[in-house]
């Protein structure tokens, strides 16, 4: 099996499932009409809601959406060998992930873009929306948190990157400025392109100078910075700061991948991996579990993620100028999520196994796998660090970029700098994930605690605004600067999915209310009972397994508690929900006008 066979294959799956099935779902289920004006119109402010041009936003959503899932997540599940993620990411994303973002992107704009939360109380009821936001809230606070620490350790020490990174935030503001005053995105796109491009090759001439000095900071440093920088990406006009950053981030992020699929077109390198390991029924280096229900938890965003539901219900249904975009934004930026996924996978097993299981593994467990590196030592040495030990994933996939890009003749004396820019590129993927997920929280908080306090649900009240945002900037923050969220990473997998059940759970819900014919809620129930089934059976085998098992790596009684309340809001949803469904079969259904444009 050689890369270049994958790539063509999946890009062909994924190219025909957007044109019939995203059609589909978007002139069938969820019969889309351009003649209604969308939130964005109709309570246009100039903050939050505010009509951008599908490009722009589907920029924005890709860059939300796109953290730390597709990057890592494949690469850990190469322990499997390729075939299980493979097959997992083409199934998932399209069957699942693609129909989970576009639905409920669609619910929330149908109830004027408010969070997943408060359309899950105004379709299941109180109790389920109360569950609904617990949830979300403990999720997103455990994702920001979890996700700024993948940035710490890329930026640690690293004042090329630091500075990279950093120089898109002014960038990112003279954009939005710039465009919001002429209106002219092709210039005012150029213009930013051009300058990020500078700012990333300018990069290296900094590190030893006075600038580069001020630049090498260590992990606490970073950890009160970052918070800092999300509060004002969630508090200021979403034209200002958060949409242009990510709008221009999209582009990098897009380009590397679109580079990587070239280098595969051009090396054609060959998949060292088998197609199945001896670890797909658990025991493994890396995930302890068998391959299900482990394969879906491990790869989480790049095949259906519940922190998709996040962004679907936060900042993008309030930016879209109209309802058929949610096509494009919604089932499209998911299968291009799926393609990074594929490629990432693509990037890890093009590795011999045994240098990938060295870099993956503590010395100690690589030891007792009884294998020999091949091309490792001589990596190192290329890249000029010792990259054995580097568990975690994000290495992984700079090494594997770096091995494929370095075997085109111009660049094999270049492995250095092509690590640390891949290196840094994964830290800008992941810090676009935390500015619209802080603006995210900051939406939960003001639903959530405007029960109690009704003017903090006015998204355009300035002082509740700022308090929300500190909020949520604290509670992740703090978190980060701790380390505390060490201990609860491992919950993410499985509350991720969760959420991802949720999510389908309200989707199901809105289509069986609106569709002539009932049975186009198979295209939410089919996925969720997979998911819902998987996601339970995941935290059950945790808990037995790993949380409340002394003689564990992971023994923690804490996980145990947290992932069976977490298990338990599921369950109390997927209740709820039975029994709205079953009391709305014979109800009349509440349409919408059903002339697409």
């Amino acid at each position: 099996m050689n890369a270049v066979t994958i790539v063509i294959g999946a890009m062909c799956i994924l190219m025909i499932s957007y044109r019939l099935y995203g059609t589909f779902m978007a002139v069938k289920v969820m019969k889309l009409n351009d003649s209604i004006p969308t939130p964005a119109h109709e309570l246009n402010d100039g903050k939050d809601y505010v009509p951008t041009n599908k490009w722009v936003t589907f920029g924005h959503h890709f860059a939300a959406i796109a953290a730390a899932g597709p990057l890592v997540g494949p690469i850990l599940a190469a322990q499997f060998g390729y075939l299980p993620g493979l097959l997992w990411l083409l199934i998932g994303a399209v069957i699942g992930g693609a129909v989970h973002d576009a639905v409920v992107l669609f619910a929330s704009m149908r109830k004027k873009g408010k969070s997943l939360s408060e359309v899950a109380k105004e379709e299941l009821g109180p109790v389920a929306g109360f569950c609904t936001g617990l949830a979300m809230l403990f999720i997103i606070t455990i994702t920001m948190a979890g996700l700024s620490m993948v940035v710490l350790h890329a930026l640690e020490k690293n004042p090329w990157g630091t500075f990279a990174v950093g120089i898109t935030i002014p960038i990112a503001m003279g954009v939005g400025i710039a465009y919001k005053k002429t209106g002219n995105l092709k210039l005012t796109s150029t213009i930013g392109f051009i300058l990020l491009m500078i700012g990333v090759f300018v990069g290296p001439s900094i590190q030893n100078t006075v600038l580069g000095d001020w630049l090498t900071l260590d992990t606490k440093t970073l950890a009160i910075i970052l918070p800092i920088y999300a509060f004002f990406a969630a508090a200021l006009p979403v034209w200002l700061l958060l949409a242009p950053r990510d709008y221009l981030s999209s582009f990098m992020k897009i380009g590397v991948f679109i580079a990587l699929i070239i280098g595969v077109f051009i090396i054609n390198p060959a998949i060292e991996f088998p197609a199945v390991t001896k670890f797909i029924e658990g025991g493994g280096p890396i995930l302890a579990g068998p391959v299900w229900p482990f394969i879906s938890i491990t790869i989480a965003c790049g095949a259906i993620s519940g922190f998709h539901a996040f962004v679907g219900s936060g900042t993008t249904p309030k930016l879209l100028d109209r309802w058929s975009d949610i096509k494009v934004v919604g089932f499209g930026a998911m299968l291009v999520e799926c393609l990074v996924g594929i490629m990432a996978l693509i990037a890890a097993t093009a590795l011999q196994p045994a240098d990938y299981f060295a870099i993956n593994s503590t010395p100690e467990v690589f030891k007792t796998l009884g294998m020999d590196v091949v091309h490792l030592p001589e990596l190192s040495k290329e890249i000029g660090i010792d990259l054995e030990g580097r568990t975690g994933g994000a290495v992984t996939l700079a090494v594997g970029m770096t091995y494929i890009f370095t075997e085109i003749p111009w660049f094999a004396k270049l492995s250095s700098y092509f690590f640390q820019f891949v290196i840094m590129f994964e830290a800008v993927f992941i810090l676009t994930a935390i500015d619209a997920g802080t603006r995210v929280a900051r939406y939960l908080i003001q639903d959530f605690m405007g029960e109690f306090y009704k003017p903090l649900k006015k998204t355009d009240w300035i002082p509740g605004s700022i308090f929300a945002s500190a909020l949520a900037c604290f509670m992740w923050g703090y978190l980060l600067y701790s380390g505390d969220i060490g201990s609860v990473w491992a919950l993410f997998g499985v509350s991720n999915q969760l959420m991802a059940s949720i999510g389908l759970i309200v989707g199901a819900t809105v289509i069986l209310k609106i569709a002539d014919k009932r049975r186009y809620m198979l295209t939410c129930l089919v996925p969720l009972a997979y998911l819902f089934v998987t996601v339970n059976y995941a935290g059950y085998w945790m808990v037995k397994n790993v949380y409340l098992n002394p003689a564990a790596a992971g023994y923690n009684v804490l996980n145990a508690v947290l992932s069976v309340i977490m298990l338990i809001l599921g369950f109390v949803i997927m209740i709820t929900a039975i029994k709205k469904w079953l009391e709305m079969w014979n109800s009349p259904s509440v349409k919408m006008n059903t002339k697409v444009a």
